[in-house]
C-alpha cells in the first residue's frame, strides 16, 4: 500500500477489531470507566468505517484526549508509574486508531498494540494473559500483512501470521530455557511495583479480614505426599499478633531463629506451597513445622522469609501438629501476652476480671471465657455492624455480630483480662480439594483469626472462637456453610452450582500446571536442567555462550529455508533450455518475459517453414510443464524427438 492511498474498509475494521483483542485483558485489571471509553472510542472507529465517513478533526480528538488524561489522573492520582503509564497507552491506542488515514498511521497503530501486548505481562503472567496475548500477536501481525498486501483475504492474513508465529516458536523456546533468569517482578518501580498484591496483613482491625473474602482469590496451592489433613486440621499459620493499642493488633518484633525450638514427634505432614506474592514475609504453614527448604522460624512458631514475597513462591515443609510448644516460655514474654491498653473495653475487662477472681486454675478460666462468648448468642457475619472506640464491648454487648476477627480479639481481650497469656494469630483456615490435580486450594475468602492460649501444663493452645461458636465453620465447606443466607459469597468461590465448580476446577489445574512448569521455571531448575544435560558447571557466561550458540543455529536454518531456491533443473526443463540456447545461437534469444507461445510465434516468423514444429514444440513444452497431468519420461522424449528433428531441419537450410 502506497503512503498516499486511501486505507481500505475491511483493514480499518481489521485495526479496531485488534484494539479490541489487545486491550480487552486490561479491563481485568483497570478501573471499569477506562475501559468503556476505550470501547466507546474503539466502537466509534468502527462506524465510522462501516458507513465510509471520514476520521474527526484534531479539534474533536484533542478533549478526548484530556477527558482520558483527567480519568487516569482520577483513577491513580499520579501520572508516572506502571499503572498510569499503560492506563495512557490504552487510552492512546483507541485515539490514535481516530486519526488513522495513512500507512504510516497503521504503523504506528501496530507498534501501539505490539507494546501492550507486551504490557500485559507487567500486570499478571497467567496462563489466561498469555493466551490473550498470543491471540493479540496473531491478529497483528495478520494486520501488518494486510497493510502491506490490501487484497490479502482475512483468512489467509491470518494463516500467514500463524506461520509468523510458528518460526519465532523455536527462539522462543531457546530464549524461555536458557536465559539467565532473573530474580524479581517484570516491574521494579518503587511506585507501585507490589500495588497488585493482596492477602493478610500484619495488621488486624475489625474489619482487616472480612475485607479479604470478597476478593475470592487465591492465596496459595498446598500439595500432600500421601493423605490430606481432614478440614478441623486445616489451621495455615500467618502472622501472629500479640500487641494491642485498643484499635488494632500487631506483631511483636524479635529476631527469627534458624531452627526451631521444638522437636520433632509423632505424626507428620509432607507437602509443598505454592505461595502467591503478597509483599509480606511470613511463610504460610502448619502446625508447627520443622522441615523447611525456604525461610527461617519465628520466635512464634511460624516460618519468616529473608525478603518479602514479591512473586510466586514454592517450598516444601514438614509439619507435626501434635508437638507440644512453649513449655519453658520466657515469663517476660507471657507477661507481654496479658498486656491490655488502659481506657478500652471496660466491660470486656470487667468481665475478665470476674472470671479471673472466680477461678484460680487456667483450664478453668479458659473453660469459663468460652463458655462466656458462647453464651453471648453471638452472630457470624460478613457485614457488622460497626463499632466505636470500644470495639471489643460493642461487639460482645451490643451488636453481637462479627466476623473472625472480631471473635478472635475479643476472646483474647477476656483471656488476657482473665490473667491468662492470649495472642491473635492470623492465616487461613480450610481450602477445597482441586480433584484434578489433588491440590488444596486455599482462598482469599479462607481467610480466617483465631487465638493461642498459654497454659502451665500445655504450653501454647490453639482457640477458635469462632469454631467453639460455629463449628460448621471447619467442615468440608467452610466459610460458606456458616454463614448466614444475607452473606453471599463471590460468584466464582460457591460451590453449590455444580457446572461453575467443575469450569473452576479445570481452570485452576491448569494455573496450577502453568505456574509449576512455566513461571515455576527459576535458576535453581535451570540450573538443575544444564546439570542433566552434562553442563555441571554452568553459570551466566555458559548460558549466554549456549542461548546464542543455538540461536545462530536457528538463524541460520530460517536462512536456509527461506532464502530462494535456485535448484537444478529436472529433464523436462533440461530439454527446453536446450531448444532456446540453440535459437539463441542463430541470433533469436528468448526473452524472459516471453511465454513458450510467443517465442514460437517469433521464431515462426524467421522459419515459416519450420512454424508448425516450432509451434508444436512449446504447445507441448507448456503442456507437459503447466498441465494438471506430470510428465512422464515418454512425454520427454518425444520433446527431445522433435526438438532433435528440428535442429537437424535448421541445421540443413
Amino acid at each position: 500500500m502506497t503512503e498516499a492511498a486511501r486505507i481500505p474498509r475491511a483493514l480499518q475494521l481489521q485495526l479496531c477489531a485488534l484494539a479490541a483483542i489487545t486491550l480487552w485483558p486490561y479491563a481485568l485489571f483497570q478501573p471499569w470507566y477506562l475501559s468503556l471509553l476505550a470501547a466507546l472510542l474503539i466502537g466509534w472507529r468502527a462506524a465510522l468505517a462501516w458507513q465510509d465517513r471520514a476520521t474527526p478533526r484534531r479539534l474533536v480528538q484533542l478533549p478526548l484526549a484530556l477527558v482520558a488524561l483527567a480519568l487516569i489522573l482520577f483513577a491513580y492520582g499520579n501520572p508516572v508509574g506502571r499503572l498510569p503509564g499503560l492506563a495512557a497507552l490504552c487510552q492512546l491506542l483507541p485515539l490514535k486508531l481516530l486519526e488513522t488515514q495513512r500507512t504510516r498511521d497503521i504503523r504506528v497503530t501496530l507498534l501501539l498494540a505490539f507494546f501492550l501486548i507486551v504490557g500485559m505481562f507487567l500486570h499478571e503472567q497467567s496462563a489466561i494473559v498469555a493466551i490473550a496475548a498470543g491471540a493479540a500477536s496473531l491478529f497483528a501481525i495478520a494486520c501488518a500483512a494486510r497493510t502491506q498486501r490490501p487484497a490479502l483475504p482475512l483468512g489467509e492474513s491470518l494463516r500467514l501470521g500463524g506461520r509468523l508465529l510458528g518460526l519465532g516458536l523455536p527462539l522462543m523456546l531457546l530464549l524461555f530455557l536458557l536465559f539467565p533468569r532473573i530474580e524479581g517482578p517484570l516491574w521494579g518501580m518503587p511506585l507501585d511495583a507490589y500495588t497488585g498484591s493482596t492477602g493478610l496483613s500484619d495488621r488486624m482491625d475489625s474489619a482487616s479480614i472480612s475485607k479479604l473474602v470478597p476478593t475470592g482469590g487465591i492465596a496459595f496451592r498446598a500439595s500432600f505426599k500421601g493423605a490430606i489433613p481432614p478440614p478441623a486440621e486445616r489451621y495455615w499459620r500467618g502472622p501472629v499478633l500479640g500487641l494491642f493499642n485498643g484499635e488494632e493488633w500487631r506483631p511483636l518484633l524479635a529476631p527469627p531463629r534458624s531452627r526451631a525450638s521444638y522437636e520433632e514427634i509423632g505424626r507428620s505432614w509432607d507437602y509443598s506451597i505454592t505461595l502467591e506474592p503478597n509483599n509480606l514475609r511470613w511463610l504460610l504453614s502448619l502446625d508447627y513445622p520443622l522441615r523447611s527448604d525456604s525461610g527461617r522460624f519465628s520466635y512464634d512458631n511460624g516460618l519468616i522469609a529473608s525478603a518479602p514475597v514479591r512473586q510466586r513462591t514454592r517450598y516444601n515443609l514438614r509439619s507435626y501438629p501434635d508437638i507440644v510448644v512453649g513449655l519453658n516460655e520466657s515469663a517476660e514474654l507471657l507477661e507481654i501476652m496479658q498486656r491490655l491498653p488502659p481506657g478500652f473495653n471496660p466491660r470486656a475487662i470487667a468481665s475478665g476480671e470476674e472470671i479471673g477472681g472466680r477461678w484460680l486454675r487456667a483450664p478453668e478460666r479458659l473453660r469459663a471465657v468460652i463458655d462466656l462468648m458462647r453464651s453471648r448468642s453471638l452472630q457470624y457475619t460478613l457485614s457488622p455492624p460497626p463499632t466505636g472506640r470500644n470495639s471489643v464491648d460493642d461487639f460482645l454487648f451490643v451488636t453481637r455480630s462479627g466476623f473472625c476477627e472480631h471473635f478472635a480479639a475479643a476472646f483474647v481481650v477476656l483471656a488476657r483480662a482473665a490473667g491468662l497469656s492470649a495472642r491473635v494469630v492470623t492465616g487461613y483456615q480450610g481450602g477445597e480439594v482441586n480433584p484434578l490435580d489433588g491440590t488444596l486450594v486455599v482462598r482469599q475468602s479462607d481467610a480466617h483469626a483465631w487465638a493461642e492460649v498459654w497454659l502451665p501444663e500445655r504450653g501454647w493452645l490453639r482457640v477458635d472462637p469462632t469454631a467453639e461458636s460455629f463449628p460448621r465453620r471447619i467442615d468440608e465447606r467452610g466459610l460458606e456453610s456458616s454463614l448466614p443466607p444475607s452473606d453471599a459469597l463471590p460468584f466464582m468461590v460457591r460451590t453449590d452450582i455444580g457446572w461453575l465448580r467443575n469450569l473452576r476446577y479445570r481452570w485452576e489445574a491448569l494455573g496450577n500446571t502453568w505456574n509449576l512448569w512455566v513461571l515455576g521455571y527459576n535458576a535453581q531448575r535451570q540450573m538443575a536442567m544444564l546439570r542433566s544435560l552434562g553442563f555441571a558447571d554452568a553459570d551466566w557466561r555458559m548460558l549466554v555462550s549456549l542461548m546464542a550458540g543455538s540461536a545462530g543455529l536457528w538463524l541460520l536454518w530460517l536462512i536456509w529455508r527461506l532464502a530462494p531456491k535456485y535448484a537444478r533443473a529436472d529433464a523436462l526443463d533440461r530439454s527446453w533450455q536446450r531448444f532456446c540456447k540453440q535459437m539463441a545461437r542463430r541470433g533469436h534469444a528468448r526473452h524472459s518475459w516471453e511465454t513458450p507461445a510467443a517465442y514460437a510465434a517469433r521464431l515462426s516468423l524467421q522459419y515459416p517453414a519450420q512454424a508448425d514444429n516450432l509451434q508444436g514444440i512449446a504447445e507441448l513444452y507448456a503442456r507437459l510443464r503447466y498441465g494438471k497431468l506430470a510428465a512422464h519420461a515418454d512425454d520427454i522424449s518425444t520433446l527431445r524427438a522433435r526438438i532433435k528433428t528440428l535442429s537437424a531441419s535448421l541445421g540443413s537450410t
